[in-house]
């Protein structure tokens, strides 16, 4: 028997977009030790594009930028797959087509629609899959490993901090469901995602400089974080926010950064 005990069970993985996604290396592991996983994409077209690498997988169509969308994925997905054992939440959306702009020019429009993509919609799948969650479930989304002021990321961060208060109260409020929440909040990657975002690859390999192996973090490595919090071999860890940055975060005086900082200026 696997160690993580994830064999039989059912999974929902919402926003795989592309080989490259979060979502795909957490989908791939979790089938890999043998659970079973139902994928929730935006759109048709989406679906179209991942034919060829989600075969004959169970598909549904969400965007959960439309609230009856994700009713609608729940009635048709929970009857037909539950109980589930585990949700994913690798979904995050930004309008950035007007270019970089400072944060307090942030259109309103901008803000609420991100946040109702990249944060709300956690709060409304897990409503709408109560019902067809399986007793100690656990949830996951993917956040960010730092609450960075980066220009380039611009008002997603703030809402990135929003997704991860929205855990920790999720947790809060299924507990007596015992249904477990959690996030991991990652150090920059290489994904289809980030390569939209303005100034990424130089903020990207800056990053590598301070994590202190001087190599940056892989998809697989947030995947295999994730996979572990969805197993019940993570029982005991509800309502937090687990950062896996190859210590980042802690080493922003990383001698050899200072060095060639300081040498420029």
């Amino acid at each position: 028997m696997s160690f993580l005990k994830l064999a039989g069970k059912t999974f929902l993985v919402a926003g795989v977009a592309n080989k490259k996604s979060v979502a795909w290396h957490i989908a791939k592991t979790l089938e890999e030790e043998g659970a079973k996983v139902v994928y929730a994409v935006r759109s048709q077209s989406r679906a179209d594009s991942l034919a060829k690498l989600l075969g004959d997988r169970p598909v549904y169509l969400c965007d959960v930028e439309h609230e009856d969308q994700i009713a609608r994925l729940a009635a048709e997905a929970g009857p037909a797959h539950g109980p589930f054992h585990g949700l994913v939440h690798s979904i995050a959306f930004a309008n950035y087509s007007e270019g970089l702009k400072p944060f307090h020019e942030t259109k309103r429009a901008d803000f609420l629609q991100a946040t109702a993509i990249s944060c709300f919609s956690l709060v409304e799948l897990a409503r709408a899959f109560k019902p067809y969650f399986a007793k100690d479930a656990s949830v996951v989304s993917i956040g960010i490993s730092a609450q960075v002021t980066a220009a380039s990321y611009g008002y997603m961060s703030p809402i990135k901090a929003a997704l991860e208060s929205a855990t920790r109260f999720l947790a809060k409020s299924f507990a007596e469901d015992r249904v477990r929440f959690n996030s991991v909040n990652a150090g920059p990657l290489k994904t289809s995602a980030s390569a939209g975002i303005p100034g990424y690859l130089e903020n990207y390999l800056f990053a590598e400089k301070l994590t202190m192996r001087k190599e940056n973090l892989t998809t697989q490595e947030v995947a295999d974080t994730a996979v572990f919090l969805l197993s019940p071999r993570s029982s005991g860890i509800n309502a937090q926010g687990v950062v896996v940055d190859a210590g980042m975060g802690c080493n922003f005086f990383d001698e050899s950064a200072v060095k060639a900082a300081t040498k420029l200026a």
